[in-house]
Parts: C-alpha cells; structure tokens; sequence
C-alpha cells in the first residue's frame, strides 16, 4: 500500500477569540505565523453587534498584525435585537 500525505502549510483557524487590548496585541502576531486566515469570535465586552464595530475591530487586528499576509474573517454577535439588515 502507498503511503499519502498532505502537508498544510498554513491552515486556517475557524475558531478564533483574539480579544482586544493588550491580549489581542500579544496573541495576534503568533496567530498570524501560524494561520493563513481566522474566523474571529465576536464576544468582546461588548460585543461585535454591528458592521461598524466588526470593521473598528478588524483595524486594530490589522495593526496587531501588521507585515503579515494574515487574514481576519469578521462575525457578528447576533442578538434578538439585531436587524436582518445588518447581517
């Protein structure tokens, strides 16, 4: 029988809590030598609830990460009170 293999260069992590602050800014560079993209979590306090803050969040991953090719995957905090037209 032959043997096979794959080899993943650079995976993605479809699960991924950065937080902010200080916790994004430590963790995020790691994260960015090892993943090519990440779905980011959106419990923060408070939460990522509209496309506003998904995008004020992706800028400060990006400057976390800055001189990387990684890739941010925002999501939003769906609540009862979020409206289809956000989504």
């Amino acid at each position: 029988m032959t043997k096979t293999t794959i080899t993943i260069t650079q995976p993605d992590d479809w699960h991924l809590h950065l937080r902010d602050g200080e916790a994004l800014n430590s963790v995020a560079p790691f994260t960015a030598k090892q993943f090519a993209r990440a779905i980011i979590m959106p419990n923060l306090n408070p939460p990522v609830t509209t496309v506003i803050h998904a995008v004020e969040y992706l800028d400060q991953i990006l400057v976390a990460v800055d001189g990387t090719d990684f890739e941010p995957l925002m999501t939003l905090y769906l609540t009862d009170n979020t409206p289809p037209s956000e989504i």
